[in-house]
């Protein structure tokens, strides 16, 4: 018996080692990925409407890169239940930089369509992001689990603040290349995304997934084995009787048919109830995009309207993109700390506070910031705690699905906020699109609230 602890003892160490491995590679990964991603989009809209000779065009920069990171959720979700996360990252960097080609190849021949169609390609480099906090939970025991995706989500900040600033260099590029100077900037996400899938297929071995799998199947037959060796001594020294043994029988099959484990388990809901409190989470999260979208794609037209200039819409959305990925860790603690409904619900109300401050800020550039601000905080806060809470609630084997699916409608909440925001700000500007989120943001409470009851319950 004490063999069986100290083997069990000695591959629960090698598990947290390979995770903290796991998540420096994921970050080294993640940064090298959002300089790419950060570069790309800076300049996305400006091409296109360069090319183009038409900014209503720009538009579609937006639209096409959340488009394929919306399509790419679920394909790389099944990637990663068949073949593990480290493929299904690859992959997804991979066409992530062949976008980056296209986007360059159709800057080169003047035609906007292929660099929309490369845009789209890029995007799928942001669900490799998503992907890649996910990842990070793989081997995360559940009380960790919350910091760890939340270390990784951080990580984007580094090439969403480092990303704008390559315009000059990949200006630079641009006319070393004979490609307009805009399109210099794809050659470092080309470079990026390259450096992002060679990280993760060098350092992601073994898979965090599989080892998962493989560390859930060995801790069951464990509890199983130790289950059956005590019934057996017990019934070696005749301290039980055969009414007693039923019982020890008992305890064996749930041990073996038990697909929770302390590193791996999940949350205890009522199997009937299980798919519709994922449903719910996905919606909670997916609200949160929506009201980060909306309102942060009209931000800098309505800043333009009320006198603004080019550095004042640079800083609030600096302010906001800090927002939305600097703090990060600070949700993840707070999410263990104080549970994982707590940290949304604090989100949503950072989100109310932004969507009011939207609604009277008028002319205040000031306001306006502090809106953004508070926008992308309470982003942060709903979408960590809700990807850790979809992993929770969620069976182990089902995760990657789920995930997957979380990802894909996130993404495409997102990009139809974006498209509908500007039919909503041509009506009314921002107190009208103000008034569209606060309604928005009402029925995503009560959807959390009835999550809350739901889980408190089980």
């Amino acid at each position: 018996m004490s063999s069986t602890i100290h083997a069990t003892a000695l591959t629960s160490d090698r598990v947290a080692k390979l995770q903290r491995r796991t998540i420096i590679v994921l970050s080294a990964a993640t940064i090298l990925g959002g300089l790419g991603v950060g570069a790309a989009l800076s300049v996305g809209s400006l091409l296109l409407a360069e090319v183009s000779g038409n900014d209503a065009i720009s538009g579609l920069a937006s639209a096409m890169f959340s488009a394929g990171t919306a399509a790419a959720g679920v394909p790389l979700a099944r990637i990663a239940m068949r073949h593990g996360r480290r493929r299904a990252l690859v992959i997804g960097s991979m066409v992530a930089f062949v976008g980056a080609v296209v986007a360059i190849f159709g800057a080169a021949i003047g035609i906007w369509p292929v660099i929309a169609l490369g845009l789209g390609m890029l995007g799928v480099a942001a669900a490799v992001q998503l992907l890649s906090r996910f990842t990070a939970t793989d081997l995360a025991l559940p009380r960790r689990r919350a910091r760890d995706l939340s270390l990784v989500v951080w990580m984007i900040t580094i090439g969403a603040v480092v990303g704008p600033n390559l315009i000059g260099p990949g200006e630079v590029v641009g006319n070393a290349l004979g490609v307009p100077p805009l399109a210099g900037v794809f050659v470092f996400a080309c470079v990026a995304q390259l450096l992002a899938a060679l990280v993760n297929w060098l350092g992601l071995r073994p898979d965090p997934l599989l080892t998962a799998r493989e560390v859930s199947a060995h801790e069951a037959a464990a509890a199983a084995a130790a289950v059956l060796e005590a019934a057996v001594v017990e019934t070696v020294r005749g301290s039980v009787d055969p009414d007693h043994a039923a019982p020890a029988a008992g305890q064996l099959a749930a041990a073996e048919s038990s697909p929770a484990t302390p590193r791996t388990a999940s949350i205890k809901i009522p199997h009937t109830l299980t798919r519709g409190a994922q449903i719910m989470t996905i919606i909670v999260i997916s609200v949160a995009q929506i009201l980060m979208v909306g309102l942060m794609a009209m931000t800098p037209l309505h800043l333009m309207h009320t006198g603004g200039t080019a550095e004042i819409v640079g800083l609030t959305l600096s302010l906001h993109i800090a927002g939305m990925y600097a703090l990060s860790p600070v949700f993840g603690y707070t999410a263990t700390k104080f549970g994982r409904m707590p940290t949304i619900a604090i989100g949503f109300v950072l989100l109310a506070a932004s969507v009011w401050l939207a609604y009277v800020a008028g002319p205040s550039h000031i306001t306006v910031q502090i809106s953004l601000t508070l926008l992308g905080l309470g982003w942060s806060a709903v979408t960590v705690a809700g990807a850790v809470l979809l992993t929770d609630i969620t069976p182990e084997h089902e995760r990657p699905r789920w995930q997957g699916l979380s990802d894909t409608c996130m993404s495409a909440a997102g990009a139809v906020a974006g498209a509908l925001a500007g039919v909503a700000f041509a009506i009314g500007d921002f107190p009208m699109l103000s008034l569209i989120a606060g309604g928005i943001l009402a029925a995503g409470a009560l959807v959390a609230a009835r999550l809350w009851i739901m889980i408190r319950r089980s």
